[in-house]
């Protein structure tokens, strides 16, 4: 006999009868939450970020103008990358923002993905330009100058770019938002390269090596190459219906184990994320001798609990009596047609 079947209270409970633990078999269902949908204010943030891109590009643009620096040049190249993915970020923005339709019952949230994944494609591309530039005055060295003044327009620009992404994350993570997470992540990133840049040509000023110059650019390619495999990592991970983050799996799976306490039982559940939505669907086991209305109370209040843990998720469950036999035949994603 199954384990769950063993339970007296779920063999024997009438439609009449409370469950184990004093919670009546028809309480009243929680109030139901819409499906998320991604606020069309978070478009503001991609504009702030265009801003700041703009705002860089002139700036280093200019350090790069008065100093001859590669490495100025490489970390200006990657402003527009910044203002590319900005640009893109705020399009994908506006499409995952719009509510279910015929055609798309889930929403568009996944529409982020191709903002993250186009970011990341054209990081890559601009690695590549930086280093065929740093190869290049590698093998051909030119000395530096104006330094002190493009150092500190640089700093000026990597500030903007500081203050940009923590505004970015915060709202990002907020409202579950993979598009603005990706461009902080990567604002950050270049914060890290330009200071990594500034140190290089300080210490070419000071030293003298014009072969650090070229040699920081290199790293700096290969820097913001790693920070796009990321991007396009994470992106093909979403487009994959990847499964919401473990942490909220524990907590979902916490509630259930309550559940099973009371004498309920579940299985088949599956999660998948979509830009600033989850999806969660299991399957709610009860006794059968249940009405339908018992069960779709249980149901209710479970998902009630579960969007306590997980408030962007979108929940459907699925009942079936507990002491039927082929309740246990379709746990799997691909049902035999025997």
């Amino acid at each position: 006999m199954p384990e769950y079947l063993k339970n007296p209270c779920l063999r024997h409970a009438s439609p009449r009868s409370p469950l184990r633990g004093g919670i009546q078999s028809n309480p009243l269902p929680a109030p139901q939450q819409s499906v998320n949908m991604l606020p069309a204010s978070l478009k503001r943030y991609a504009w702030l970020s265009i801003a700041a891109a703009l705002a860089t590009i002139l700036l280093k643009g200019w350090a790069w103008w008065i100093t001859g620096s590669v490495g100025l040049l490489s970390d200006a190249l990657e402003s527009f990358v910044n203002l590319a993915g900005a640009m893109m970020a705020l399009a994908m923005l506006s499409l995952a923002s719009l509510p279910a339709d015929e055609n798309h019952a889930h929403g568009h949230g996944k529409a982020e993905y191709f903002s993250s994944a186009f970011e990341g494609f054209l990081i890559v591309v601009a690695a590549i330009a930086i280093a065929y530039t740093a190869i290049e005055r590698l093998l051909n060295p030119q000395p530096l100058e104006a330094v002190g003044i493009g150092l500190a327009v640089s700093v000026v620009a990597s500030i903007i770019n500081l203050a940009t992404s923590r505004v970015l994350m915060a709202v990002g993570r907020e409202h579950k938002s993979i598009t603005l997470e990706a461009d902080a992540h990567h604002l950050l990133t270049d914060v890290w390269t330009s200071a990594g840049v500034i140190i290089g040509v300080g210490l070419v000023w000071a030293t003298g090596w014009l072969w650090l110059d070229p040699v920081i650019a290199i790293l700096v390619a290969m820097n913001i190459v790693w920070t796009g495999w990321q991007l396009l990592h994470r992106s093909a991970a979403g487009l994959m219906d990847v499964s919401i983050p473990d942490e909220e799996i524990k907590a979902i799976e916490g509630i259930l184990e309550g559940y099973r306490q009371k004498g309920l039982d579940f299985h088949a559940l599956r999660t998948r994320q979509a830009g600033s939505r989850a999806f969660i669907s299991m399957h709610v086991l009860v006794p059968g001798a249940w009405t339908v209305k018992q069960g779709h109370d249980w149901s209710e209040r479970i998902e009630a609990d579960i969007r306590k843990a997980v408030s962007y998720a979108h929940i459907t469950t699925h009942l079936e009596p507990i002491e039927d036999p082929l309740s246990l035949e379709d746990q799997e994603l691909d049902r035999s047609l025997d």
